[in-house]
């Protein structure tokens, strides 16, 4: 009996553990820090750069290409820079919806851009 109690205590710490662990939550404070220290994007306010970061975790969560979200940003921003448009993309996805990073990985694995 007291080695199936150790058992069951050995097994529940760990599994409450993963249970306890913190879900990701969105940093707004972080991606408007962000996006607007570096020039380009030229957002006339907060809700702006946070409606359009909201914009781009969307397209990701409906499995929007990784080649072609980027070319949507660089249509957006009317721009060829290949890196304004990931840095944004990294931005929005890393601060304002961390749980679709994964998502965002997968559809970017071989890009190679263009």
């Amino acid at each position: 009996m007291n080695s199936l109690v150790k058992v069951l205590l050995s097994s529940a710490i760990p599994a409450a553990a993963l249970l306890a662990a913190p879900s990701a939550h969105a940093d707004t404070v972080a991606y408007l820090v962000n996006v607007h220290v570096r020039p380009g994007y030229n957002f006339p306010n907060a809700e702006a750069a946070i409606g359009y970061g909201n914009t781009v975790c969307d397209r990701v969560a409906a499995q929007m290409s990784y080649a072609e979200l980027v070319d949507q940003v660089k249509a957006d921003f009317h721009t060829t820079d290949y890196y304004q448009a990931g840095y944004l993309i990294n931005q929005a996805v890393n601060e304002l919806c961390p749980a679709q990073i994964w998502q965002l990985r997968q559809s970017a694995a071989g890009y190679t851009g263009s």
